[in-house]
């Protein structure tokens, strides 16, 4: 479930209006490495407004996109508090994921938010629904200090030495068009992708928790890819 937030770059906010009634709203998303949605919000916002009387949210994240049934697709509300933020680190990735709200992040009437998880309730398809506590879904943010701290390099090691190899992950593991594919984002569960203002993500084999599983996670991505392009795509390997 918690790969299922992370894949999405937008969710359904709802917040408690001042007359009492539910009110839902369109949000562009980004996800701490521990696991936890954040939000950049106006002030002028309706939602806004609502979660300064009441901090309380729901946040509904849709995985069932392009399914002929969608409701065997899976999909999760997530119940908790809309925190105000100011970790560099959230802001970072946020950014690195919505390019575009560079151009008024700054303004001193937005915010970023970071939703403290009570629980969520997943719905993976018909008869297939539990409610989980925020224990189950998210991470120990504490173990995962040191790839925060070496996010950026590997972002940057990557974008700049091995271009040719993040074009095979887009198009060869996720099926998307050619392009200038970057990554934008890493964490425990895998990788953020970006183009133009599209946004995918690959995933990671397993949960990692420091620079070195995520290099061996890229080199098996690497392989994968390969194999899946049979060799029609010219990719150097990600060596170091």
């Amino acid at each position: 479930m918690r790969r299922l937030i992370r894949s999405r770059d937008r969710a359904v906010l709802a917040t408690r209006g001042a007359d009492d009634w539910p009110y839902a709203s369109l949000v562009m998303t980004a996800a701490t490495h521990a696991g936890a949605p954040l939000l950049l919000l106006s002030d002028l916002a309706e939602h806004t407004c609502n979660l300064r009387a009441d901090d309380r949210v729901s946040l509904l994240f849709d995985g069932t996109g392009g399914l002929d049934d969608p409701l065997t697709g899976p999909r999760v509300s997530i119940q908790g508090r809309a925190i105000l933020s100011e970790s560099p680190h959230g802001r970072s990735r946020f950014l690195a994921r919505h390019a575009s709200a560079r151009d008024y992040a700054e303004f001193g009437d937005f915010n970023f938010y970071e939703i403290a998880m009570d629980r969520a309730h997943l719905v993976a398809g018909f008869g297939k629904i539990e409610w989980l506590s925020a224990t189950d879904v998210m991470l120990d943010g504490d173990s995962l200090n040191g790839l925060m701290t070496a996010e950026e390099e590997i972002l940057s090691h990557m974008n700049a030495g091995h271009h040719d190899t993040i074009q095979l992950y887009a198009t060869a593991l996720l099926g998307l068009e050619g392009g200038d594919w970057r990554l934008s984002g890493i964490d425990p569960d895998g990788a953020d992708l970006a183009h133009k203002g599209l946004v995918s993500r690959v995933e990671f084999r397993k949960t990692v928790q420091d620079a070195d599983g995520v290099r061996r996670e890229f080199v098996g991505l690497a392989e994968m890819a390969r194999n899946s392009a049979k060799n029609k795509f010219p990719v150097h390997g990600v060596d170091g």
